[in-house]
């Protein structure tokens, strides 16, 4: 895997880098059927990086097109499942060859820290591709028990043409979670990618296709949610549409199946996710450690950022004194240098709706125990509210940004009802060195993922997805995620007796 270098390296990587600016539709780059284009910008600077093609409703139509003409005629799906294993394991090792460049394509984009995009994004997308492509060929199916009078059979199929509508805040790894397992499975896709991080997509797209993905099974349309997004949700020859973003856009992508084909969805929504430690806990500063990374990793642009600290009154302070020291190790400044782990939110608009919380803590009389500033007009330093109360928009609402809440309890029930005090779900973290108390708060909170003395949403092998209205019809990652691109069939063979 390619090791991270140095900020001149990556700044001299960014000042030759080729970026992509078409669509890519049947195995080409091709413009928009409008001709229209949109700007995308490095937000940490404000520079125009390139002209993307603006997609639309036309521009789904053929991608679709082509799209179900590849998947009708078997040029994927029909190969053996040896065959496209190779392909994805050929493809995952372009993306190795090809680490540098999108790690620094992703962090121009999005404004993440180059150190997160070598270190975390670009390894694990290319795991990713690699789990799920030697998935292909260990997945068996079935028979069921019928007796001798007949042979059933359960059987896994692709289920056809399926649109895949991406967030900003991971732009590679979560197109790596969606094409791993659909792919894997035999399926065409229709990627559309955040219109503010759309590059990366794009030449993974291209890079699929050199390592021998067919022309027209893997496809990508930039272009806003309103002209791509919902045309695909509505169009009536995609199956499925897997989507991840916010929980409002969910909602309309569950609409948009009722009134055209009742495709299949899968939401991976918003969060707002408890980080519960007990007075029991012993190792405090490890304590400390994971929950900051749990608040301001990819500058809590994360739906499973830890942005609720509940945490016993006993041991508050000494808690935030030790958050207070590993804050130090959280420099802020540009996303292309290494030495900094917080780099710039995604644009000027996020940037004003992060502010706008800090100015409410403010309103508020909260204690804002460290951090509080920012710079420009992107970047938040990390940032903790202390004394904040169940009522209040910090506590409730998903910020999608650098910002940690604190609220204490005096008993393990408070505790379980302030975790569940949230109309999400997704995720939460529980410190305790009691094994009982692990277990009741794992198995009593109401989330997808629960991790216990760490902060982490398991690994490949494990589903992701949340409870309420953090999720609805599966799971990203894991086999389950790999299933839910499949239609289940079963085949009945009637055996009749042998006569004597």
């Amino acid at each position: 895997m390619a090791q991270l270098v140095t900020a001149a390296e990556y700044a001299a990587i960014a000042d030759k880098i080729t970026l992509p600016t078409q669509a890519f539709i049947d195995g080409k780059f091709v413009r928009a059927v409008s001709g229209k284009t949109f700007q995308t910008s490095n937000p940490a600077t404000g520079q125009v990086l390139t002209e993307i093609s603006a997609c639309d409703v036309r521009d789904v139509d053929v991608a679709v097109a082509k799209a179900k003409a590849a998947f009708e005629d078997g040029r994927w799906h029909r190969q053996s499942p040896g065959q496209r294993k190779a392909v994805l394991l050929k493809f995952a090792d372009l993306l190795e060859e090809n680490a540098h460049e999108l790690a620094v394509m992703e962090s121009l984009d999005s404004g993440k820290p180059i150190h997160e995009c070598q270190n975390t994004d670009i390894p694990e997308t290319i795991h990713t591709i690699r789990w799920h492509a030697e998935l292909i060929d260990k997945i068996y199916d079935s028979t069921a028990p019928v007796g001798s009078a007949a042979l059933s059979l359960v059987v896994r199929e692709p289920i056809g043409v399926v649109g895949l509508v991406l967030p900003w805040n991971f732009p590679l790894l979560m197109l790596a979670w969606k094409i791993g397992p659909s792919l894997a499975a035999g399926c065409s896709i229709v990627v559309k990618p955040a219109k503010e991080t759309t590059l990366t997509a794009l030449r993974v797209a291209e890079l699929a296709h050199q390592a021998g993905v067919p022309a027209g099974v893997f496809n990508v349309l930039p272009g806003g949610g309103k002209e791509v997004g919902e045309p695909l949700g509505m169009h009536m020859d995609v199956s499925m549409v897997s989507f991840t973003g916010s929980t409002a856009t969910g909602r309309l992508f569950l609409k948009y199946a009722a009134e055209s084909n009742l495709k299949r969805i899968v939401l991976e929504c918003g969060g707002k996710n408890p980080a519960v430690v007990l007075k029991d806990v012993e190792d405090i500063d490890a304590v400390a450690q994971h929950v900051v990374n749990g608040a301001f990793w990819n500058m809590g642009e994360n739906c499973s950022a830890s942005s609720r600290l509940i945490v016993h009154a006993d041991i508050k302070d000494e808690l935030l004194a030790r958050i207070g020291v590993h804050m130090r190790d959280w420099k802020m400044g540009d996303p292309l240098d290494p030495e900094h782990r917080i780099g710039s939110l995604v644009s000027e608009a996020h940037f004003q709706k992060v502010r706008s919380y800090i100015e409410h803590a403010d309103a508020e009389r909260l204690n804002v125990t460290f951090g509080g500033g920012t710079k420009g007009e992107s970047f938040v330093e990390p940032t903790v509210v202390d004394g904040v109360p169940p009522e209040s928009r910090l506590f409730r609402e998903e910020i999608f940004g650098p910002i940690l809440s604190v609220t204490t309890f005096t008993d393990i029930d408070e505790a379980i009802a302030l975790a569940n005090d949230s109309v999400y779900g997704l995720a939460a973290s529980v410190y305790t060195s009691h094994l009982n108390r692990a277990i009741r708060l794992s198995r009593e909170i109401r989330a997808g993922v629960v991790t216990v003395n760490c902060f982490g949403e398991g690994d490949i092998t494990t589903p992701f997805g949340g409870y309420k209205e953090s999720g609805f019809g599966g799971r990203d990652k894991s086999i389950w995620a790999h299933d839910q691109y499949t239609e289940i069939k079963t085949i009945w063979i009637d055996v009749p007796s042998t006569a004597n």
